[in-house]
């Protein structure tokens, strides 16, 4: 299913390195969804699901074991930094992509999308 529409496509800013970086522990069970997009693309969404008590620097290895299994790493290289950072790079011979955060229902955690 495409998560976004047509209408939104235009608004996507694209580029090839992003970071994630995650402040505060979970308060809350929830659920963590961004939105991938390749440039000319279809949007994929991944989705990250988080329990009470998870560390920041868990919720981040959480989105980062997410987005191998959803994404994989053949168009991407996605590491962990300083604990509580994900990286996410497009390989090379791969298109840049935008990435959102689409929504998130966990209470107390801060998630951040930073373009590199």
């Amino acid at each position: 299913t495409e998560a976004t529409g047509t209408a939104t496509a235009g608004k996507l800013r694209y580029t090839d390195d992003y970071r994630i970086s995650v402040n505060e522990d979970a308060e809350s069970d929830g659920e963590i969804v961004f939105g991938l997009t390749p440039k000319g693309g279809t949007t994929q969404e991944v989705k990250v699901a988080i329990t009470k008590g998870t560390s920041e620097n868990n919720v981040a290895g959480e989105i980062k074991k997410a987005f191998v299994a959803q994404i994989g790493t053949k168009d991407y290289n996605i590491e962990m930094e300083d604990g509580e950072n994900v990286i996410i790079e497009r390989s090379m011979g791969a298109r840049d992509i935008s990435l959102l955060l689409t929504s998130s229902t966990v209470k107390g955690v801060t998630v951040e999308v930073h373009r590199d």
